[in-house]
């Protein structure tokens, strides 16, 4: 869900970059998946899904870029983010603190689907494990429905090589009500460096019709370098 816009979150004085020079990193990705879900909800009204991005990276900075088709019953076409943060890392704990900024291309003109999210997330090492949680906060949810936290909990693990297994559960809240939750669970592959692919199974507690099924999604990601 997503005018291009960019914010940069500051650290933190105990976070202080200090004088280190780091190396600048682009990549590019693109790839197909049998349907967008968001939050556990559909949003290409259950069709295949195009995607494409770009990503900048400077030490612990990071940028980018993500565009996508979507299908809201209108003449809503794609949607396109953009994003910045940084990733600090403390001990064996890496941060994530960003911002997310939604819009949508040929939105009806009284819409609003366009909004931002404040993202602070944290993720660290469990032996052959990754745990992490995550919080977004939005001022002015999607639709213009007032502010929305969204939190969530995952965590991943690689059992063989190329191979990953990973999931997430989370609590969709609103301003307005209408509060749900949502959770995932599902296993990559990666071929090569270049190529990997997700069979992944969502699921959530809102009934709003067919988009809000439990379903069974595939993709399969490039990452260009």
């Amino acid at each position: 869900m997503k005018a291009l816009k960019l914010a940069i979150c500051a650290a933190t004085a105990s976070l202080a970059l200090g004088g280190t020079a780091y190396a600048q990193d682009v990549s590019f990705n693109v790839g197909v998946a049998s349907d967008y879900v968001y939050r556990g909800v559909s949003q290409t009204d259950e069709s295949p899904q195009l995607f494409a991005g770009v990503d900048f990276g400077s030490g612990i900075f990071y940028a980018g870029a993500w565009a996508s088709n979507v299908d809201f019953y209108d003449s809503t076409d794609a949607e396109i983010d953009v994003y910045a943060g940084i990733k600090p890392t403390a001990g064996p704990v890496t941060f994530d603190l960003g911002a997310i900024y939604y819009g949508y291309v040929n939105e009806p003109s009284a819409a609003d689907y366009a909004f931002w999210e404040f993202k602070a997330a944290a993720s660290v090492p469990a032996g052959p494990a990754t745990l992490g949680a995550a919080v977004y906060y939005s001022p002015e949810f999607f639709g213009g429905i007032g502010s929305a936290v969204y939190y969530e909990v995952n965590g991943s693990v690689s059992p063989a090589e190329k191979w990953t297994i990973g999931g997430a559960i989370g609590s969709q809240t609103f301003d307005a009500g209408g509060d749900y939750s949502t959770w995932n669970l599902g296993v990559g592959y990666a071929f090569n460096d270049t190529l990997s692919a997700d069979l992944r199974y969502h699921d959530n507690d809102l009934g709003c019709g067919t988009i809000c099924d439990s379903r069974v999604t595939l993709s399969l990601k490039a990452v260009l370098p």
